[in-house]
């Protein structure tokens, strides 16, 4: 069997190993990619592009049901749980697609199947034809992540699903719990909750979304509860007793243990890395709690192997992934990018009503020993919001006192996923609070609001 020898090879073609294997392409480097399911990876096909599709079709029939609200009438309002489905995973066939269209036109060779490391420089991949040896000076492990199972709670597809067989529900909950408050559970319990399903949040933290700002929580948790949501805080399920069309899960809250029954559970307690079956120990690669130990680089200290992405840990995120993939292709090429750094990425959250952040949460700043000062502005001081009909959010900005640095921004409310970027831009432009305020911000938008929290945090916001 003949080598075939590449410049660069990727394994797995999620949105980091993709982008990867584009930019490596754009350099004039000779890519191979590896992947053993679907181009686009989880992201695409089982994560963030079809839960945004599902969250659509919630958003709507949320909208409908406030229709008299508007001035409009809707009557007979209902839903079909099998196309709205269908509809999800339309868009992700689509751009499932798309990702195989980009590999042709970049001219990346990509080789469908199970990829080993046998040795340095070397992929072994068993595809359904035989095993192919492929070889490379540069590798870049993009194998991303899956569901964490913990013992007693396992997924079994019937009663007890992971976010795979909530995307595909075998039927409507009636009396869902969700396990886990983080993007991932929260986003299910929103949808889940606003076609009707009676929905319980277990969360061990002591608060809902807890990588968010303290304040964001608190608000978010405010309207999940206004909307029906359950949710128990600093409470762990201990125990799930299956029987036919039943679940009793024993939950322990301060000590004292409770049971309740639901017919569905959804579990989304966090990810493992996928670092299984590589041949990654005997390369002499390190692996930290499912994860590949990476420097800034995402070098993984093994000359000419990188991993990116969800395989090198927090935070999971798929632009994270994908810029990664950008720097390591230029670093491979010769180039001198700049590393990622993880207080510059943006997290996003589709619930209702959606949360977005970036930079160091309120506490954070505070821990890391600068003095803030910090801005407030609410949704219902905006008149955009108010026409909208969205008067429920707000736009939390945290600067540094002595310099004017943008240390952090939260927000909660309506369209805060777009909204997040102009204060990533701004971190990434090194703004202070002068070149915010003297920024003309349209009217009527959304987006004023992010004006008139800087303003706030010194004292000079206009609206409120």
């Amino acid at each position: 069997m003949a080598a075939r020898n590449f410049d660069m090879i990727v394994i797995g073609a999620g949105p980091g190993g993709y982008v990867a294997a584009i930019r490596g392409a754009q350099l004039g480097l000779n890519v191979a990619i590896v992947e053993r399911e679907h181009m686009g990876g989880i992201c695409l096909n089982w994560g963030c592009i079809p839960t945004k599709a599902l969250l659509r079709s919630s958003e709507v029939f949320h909208l409908m049901h406030r229709a008299k609200e508007f001035g409009l009438k809707a009557e007979g309002i209902g839903y079909d749980l099998d196309a709205v489905v269908k509809r999800s995973r339309g868009v992700a066939k689509q751009l499932n697609g798309g990702v195989g269209h980009l590999m042709k036109k970049n001219k990346v060779t990509v080789v469908m199947g199970e990829a080993t490391l046998p040795g340095k420089g070397k992929v072994l991949v068993a595809t359904n034809t035989g095993k192919e040896e492929l070889t490379a000076k540069h590798i870049v492990l993009a194998t991303g992540a899956r569901a964490r199972e913990l013992p007693g709670l396992e997924a079994d597809g019937d009663l007890v699903w992971t976010y795979r067989h909530a995307l595909t529900p075998v039927r409507m909950p009636k009396k869902l719990l969700v396990i886990g408050s983080g993007a991932i559970g929260i986003e299910f319990a929103s949808f889940y909750n606003t076609l009707g399903a009676d929905t319980t949040v277990v969360e061990v933290m002591d608060r809902v979304l807890p990588v968010e700002d303290a304040e964001i929580s608190a608000f978010a948790k405010k309207a999940f509860v206004k909307q029906g949501l359950k949710i128990m805080e600093k409470s762990m399920v201990k125990q799930l007793d299956r029987a036919k069309g039943k679940v009793t899960a024993h939950i322990e809250t301060g000590g004292k243990v409770e049971m309740h029954e639901f017919d569905t559970v959804i579990s989304a307690v966090g990810i493992v890395g996928n670092v299984e079956g590589l041949g990654l120990e005997s390369l002499g690669v390190t692996v930290d709690r499912t994860h590949v130990v990476t420097d800034e680089y995402c070098r993984t200290g093994v000359d000419g192997l990188y991993a990116i992405g969800d395989i090198a840990g927090a935070p999971w995120l798929a632009h994270k992934a994908s810029h990664e993939g950008v720097m390591v292709a230029e670093l491979i090429a010769g180039g001198h990018p700049h590393p990622v750094k993880p207080e510059s990425i943006a997290g996003c959250t589709y619930c209702h009503p959606q949360v977005a952040s970036v930079g160091y949460t309120e506490a954070k700043a505070k821990e890391l020993g600068y003095e803030v000062k910090v801005g407030r502005f609410p949704y219902v001081g905006n008149g955009k919001a108010i026409a909208l009909g969205e008067p429920e959010g707000m736009v939390k900005t945290v600067f540094d006192a002595r310099t004017g640095e943008l240390l952090g921004a939260h927000m909660v409310g309506a369209e805060v996923t777009e909204l997040i970027q102009g204060y990533v831009v701004g971190r990434q432009l090194e703004t202070t609070e002068e070149d915010l305020m003297n920024t003309v911000f349209p009217h009527p938008t959304l987006s004023e609001m992010m004006h008139e929290s800087v303003l706030d945090a010194f004292g000079r916001a206009l609206h409120i």
